[in-house]
């Protein structure tokens, strides 16, 4: 499996994510399923059903999280020698053609917030960006037809 980009905040978000289902989220269910056990007949047990559907889905997101964990490439966009290119885990602060500004930073597919404004580096925006130079302008292909961004800044947080 390839590597997969991550920034260093969003590999700490998924440890901390790992810490809690491993230490709050999988004691709580089994204390759960351990209660619902004691009421007797399993097979009419909606309390012991629930707990199980639980657990499965607890367990599936502690595999998919230590699955991207060991196949993440951490990267701090300070440390990499970019000379103001737009790079993986760079804010980008651009304009569009109706004077409308918008700061992004560039993260990996999980971490990905347009809210928060984090864009994933596969989206076609990111993907426009990369590479490019604070004034430069760079044009993306949207639903809503074509799209002109000029690069006001690129930084390095």
């Amino acid at each position: 499996m390839p590597k997969t980009p991550l920034t260093r905040r969003g590999a700490e978000l998924l440890r901390a994510e790992l810490q809690r289902l491993k230490t709050v989220e999988r004691p709580r269910i089994s204390q759960a399923i351990a209660e619902a056990r004691s009421h007797g007949d399993l097979s009419e047990n909606a309390e012991f059903d629930a707990a199980r559907e639980q657990q499965g889905l607890v367990e599936a997101r502690v595999k998919d999280i230590e699955s991207k964990l060991a196949h993440a490439n951490v990267i701090d966009p300070k440390l990499l020698e970019a000379d103001g290119r737009c790079v993986f885990g760079a804010t980008v602060e651009v304009e569009d053609g109706d004077g409308e500004t918008a700061i992004w930073q560039i993260v990996g597919e999980d971490e990905a917030d347009i809210k928060q404004g984090r864009i994933s580096v596969s989206s076609p925006i990111a993907r426009a960006l990369i590479g490019r130079y604070a004034g430069d302008t760079v044009e993306v292909q949207t639903p809503g037809g074509t799209k002109r961004y000029e690069i006001l800044d690129v930084r390095y947080e």
